[in-house]
């Protein structure tokens, strides 16, 4: 769930989107708290997936990686940019 929050919930569903998953039966969702840029978030989860293709790491390994390349790059350095991304769920 990369679109822009998805994870701001309101008085019907606590988690937003990412909630409403979970209620459905998913196991996990990756999403994000406010609004993103669409560059940012395609190549967070770019990275993120080429992560989680690495023997042994988790999704919050992953996800914590990709974070770690967002921000270690000039253009998306700012925290606006890759902070906005969280797991709900499972996370392992």
């Amino acid at each position: 769930m990369s679109a822009c929050e998805t994870a701001s919930g309101d008085d019907r569903a606590a988690l937003g989107l990412a909630g409403i998953a979970l209620e459905g039966g998913s196991a996990q969702r990756t999403a994000s708290l406010w609004y993103i840029s669409d560059q940012a978030s395609e190549q967070l989860v770019t990275e993120f997936y080429t992560a989680l293709r690495q023997p042994g790491f988790s999704k919050a390994h992953a996800l914590q990686t990709a974070q770690r390349r967002l921000k270690a790059s000039l253009q998306y350095a700012h925290p606006a940019y890759w902070a906005p991304f969280l797991l709900i769920g499972n996370w392992l």
